[in-house]
């Protein structure tokens, strides 16, 4: 829960890959923190959320992004200049979380201003121990901005 609104964090995950979306999803739902996961498939409408178009028009801003780097329509790195470019937005923290080991991946997410650089475990456990340092970071630790 937001300790100055008294609301639950909100998280937007984009992220396109169903098991994922379904693991993030249910760890952090045992999180000790109040908060309210979206979730987009793909960068186009990560973009749309976020800048309040379309049928996402009333969402509320999120407090926190997860963003896969291999997305359809829009990848990640795109996303994320949008995001650091973009007035309204660059305050929001943004946590890469993706399966790209590639130095060159890393770099680029770096240089955009990515919070931080996460690679998914393919270890369901390990999964679940990465989504709750996460929580406990994130969602515990760090002073998130309300708006």
């Amino acid at each position: 829960m937001n300790r100055e609104t008294g609301k639950p964090i909100v998280i937007l995950l984009v992220e396109d890959n169903p098991g994922d979306v379904r693991l993030t999803i249910e760890s952090l739902k045992e999180s000790k923190v109040p908060n309210k996961v979206h979730t987009v498939e793909d960068g186009a409408e990560a973009v749309a959320f976020l800048r309040r178009q379309g049928k996402y028009a009333d969402v509320v801003r999120p407090n926190l992004i997860l963003l896969d780097l291999n997305l359809p329509k829009k990848n990640g790195r795109e996303v994320l200049a949008e995001i650091k470019a973009d007035e309204d937005l660059k305050r929001i923290p943004v946590l890469i979380l993706t399966i790209s080991r590639a130095e060159e991946d890393v770099l680029k997410s770096y240089n955009l201003h990515a919070n931080c650089y996460l690679i998914k475990p393919v270890d369901l456990d390990q999964f679940l121990v990465l989504v709750r340092s996460i929580e406990e970071f994130w969602l515990n630790t760090v002073k998130l901005p309300s708006r």
